[in-house]
């Protein structure tokens, strides 16, 4: 697989630091299952705030912090974690860690669209979910008031002169406007975490607004 479309390098950093939301997490965990070129990048983040963390001047301990250290050791061990759900086994590209997200059926769209949304953690402010798209279907532009990540699973897209397959991560922010045409070899199964709502203009785009909710 050749991937074209990767996350920004301050996006990588902020995945390796942990500071993305859950949906936001998913999102950028569920490319780099498919770049290597990406994760080494995060690799080497994870080593240079190791090596800053081994020259920080060390904080004290609580006084009671090993008493609750040897309390948590009788805790009950948790349950072993949820085998992937056999609803999304038809999804291809889905790392095991989605797979095990709890997730409701298709639902449509839009002539040619299908959602299926993914249950996240409540605080995450980041929405998640699959699209899937009918190969040759081309679909009105639009915009959004916050950022879609979107993160191409099988068949591909197009936008803006560039095309996104298997792999690709495309970031779309309010100052962008997508013009979307699916490629022709097939079905696009994308994994999109969205925050703010979808914008479509003119005349058209208000008749449609109130009927198309992701």
């Amino acid at each position: 697989m050749t991937v074209s479309h990767h996350p920004s390098p301050d996006l990588l950093t902020a995945f390796a630091a942990g500071t993305l939301d859950h949906g936001q997490h998913i999102a950028a965990a569920t490319h780099l299952a498919h770049c290597a070129a990406c994760r080494a990048r995060v690799r080497a983040v994870e080593h240079l705030g190791g090596a800053m963390l081994d020259t920080a001047e060390p904080d004290a301990l609580a006084p009671d912090a090993f008493a609750r250290v040897r309390a948590r050791l009788d805790q009950p061990v948790p349950a072993a974690a949820p085998q992937p759900a056999p609803g999304l086994s038809d999804v291809p590209g889905l790392p095991d860690f989605v797979r095990r997200l709890p997730a409701g059926g298709w639902s449509w769209v839009a002539p040619g669209l299908h959602m299926r949304r993914l249950g996240l953690d409540p605080s995450s402010a980041t929405r998640v979910f699959l699209l899937r798209s009918r190969a040759g279907a081309k679909f009105i532009s639009h915009s959004h008031t916050g950022f879609e990540m979107t993160c191409v699973l099988a068949g591909s897209f197009s936008h803006g002169g560039e095309r996104y397959a298997a792999g690709d991560f495309d970031l779309g922010t309010p100052d962008i406007s997508h013009d979307i045409e699916i490629g022709s070899e097939g079905p696009c199964i994308s994994l999109v975490a969205m925050q703010g709502a979808l914008e479509l203009p003119g005349l058209l785009g208000r008749l449609f607004q109130p009927f198309i909710r992701f």
